[in-house]
């Protein structure tokens, strides 16, 4: 399979490092192999998959994690390591040794992360054995080549990266993601890997990745699947000149939160348009609403609703599957001859049936455009969100189908 390259200019982040090579887990040559070396005392935070289920290397992960003396990552993707009960764990905990000793370091201090095919044998002596190469491989300069050593049924990379200023240093914040299928996120997304040359305390870098997570990654479903692997990292080395940022009302951390966040929406979407088979990116906007919960009753409806995603893939204005997935979210005491709901800026549907000025041009118009925002204001409050999806196609089918052959 061909990986499109559409990197952003991918700035480097001091005291972060990535080195990728190629174990041959699936696919001899294809890069599927990577570690990255965090600067000593570098603040670390995460987030994971909640799915019960969840694989071997995450157990491990949180548990380094919480030890608070992580130093690298070490990724492979062509196997999840999931549902392999105790070899599972036995096989992510020899990585974890196996680059210790490569390292001169402790097992605690290594973060393993595994993506791919469920319930299959970790081929760990492959990856032991490609371990030295991916060290050789480190440089503050390797995110273009680790943005392609992470992905699995992906068709191109996915990062992002900018600069700021705050107290009149400039920072970065430069991150990566993999992610196609499997897609609807309960804590953050597939793999997702961002750093900052900022010094963050680790509680208040938590917090800030917690809120950037929330909206950018817990936004997006392509099929509503939560994966077992799922694990999100925020990494602040610390390197950058400034004062240590230590809670949250300074301006410095507003300033970098919405950095941070603007990062992942980014590599969110990237995600959802790279969603397996998917031709189109559907913003789903919910207003009007009483709650945040109400808010998402409505706006999955819609987006998990295999007949409306479809009807996307087609370009159908199909107006008619909305309603009825709204209809179907499961509020309380819902008055449809008050909400209304659009596309674009066409109305669809008003005082309970479809809108006087609507046309099935005015419909087809939008419907024909590679991007589209489902806009449902359901006039009982003053909540609202935003989630992104994409529409459903047979090349989804064959890909799922297919997965293992």
């Amino acid at each position: 399979m061909s990986i499109t390259i559409n990197l952003p200019k991918m700035h480097p982040v001091p005291g972060f490092k990535l080195g990728t090579t190629s174990a041959g887990i699936k696919v001899l040559g294809q890069k599927d192999l990577v570690v990255m070396q965090l600067v000593d005392n570098a603040s670390i935070a995460g987030v994971f998959t909640q799915n019960v289920f969840c694989a071997a290397p995450v157990h491990i992960c949180k548990a380094h994690l919480q030890a608070g003396k992580a130093r690298y990552f070490v990724t492979n993707t062509g196997n999840a390591n999931a549902g392999i009960g105790e070899q599972g764990m036995q096989d992510a905990m020899a990585t974890c040794i196996r680059l210790a000793e490569l390292t001169d370091t402790e097992p605690s201090s290594i973060l393993p992360f595994s993506t791919g095919v469920i319930g299959e044998s970790l081929p760990i002596d492959k990856i032991l054995h490609a371990l030295p190469a991916a060290l050789d491989a480190l440089s503050e300069e390797g995110w273009v080549d680790a943005a392609q050593g992470i992905l699995t049924t992906d068709t191109c990379t996915k990062g992002a990266s900018r600069q700021i200023q705050l107290q009149g240093k400039t920072i970065t914040i430069t991150g990566i993601s993999k992610g196609s299928g499997m897609i609807r996120p309960d804590m953050a997304t597939m793999l997702a890997y961002v750093a900052t040359d900022a010094p963050v305390a680790p509680n208040i870098l938590q917090t800030m990745l917690k809120q950037a997570a929330d909206h950018s990654f817990n936004r997006i479903t392509v099929d509503g699947d939560t994966s077992t692997n799922d694990s999100c990292m925020l990494v602040a080395t610390g390197k950058a000149e400034i004062g240590v940022i230590d809670g949250q009302d300074s301006l410095e951390y507003k300033q970098l939160k919405n950095a941070v966040t603007e990062v992942m929406e980014q590599l969110a979407r990237a995600i959802i348009l790279d969603g397996e088979g998917a031709t189109k990116l559907i913003n789903i906007h919910i207003q009007g609403a009483t709650d945040a919960q109400e808010c998402d009753a409505v706006a999955y409806t819609i987006a998990h609703s295999p007949l409306v995603k479809t009807a996307f893939f087609a370009s159908d204005p199909n107006w008619g599957r909305i309603l009825a997935a709204v209809g179907r979210s499961g509020v309380k005491n819902l008055d449809i001859n008050s909400l209304e709901i659009y596309l674009d800026d066409v109305c669809l549907v008003r005082n309970g049936g479809r809108a006087e000025d609507y046309t099935e041009a005015r419909g087809q118009a939008v419907m024909d455009q590679d991007e589209i925002t489902v806009r449902v204001d359901l006039k009982r409050g003053d909540a609202e969100t935003t989630i992104w999806t994409c529409d459903l196609s047979y090349d989804y089918v064959k890909i799922n189908a297919e997965y293992r052959t």
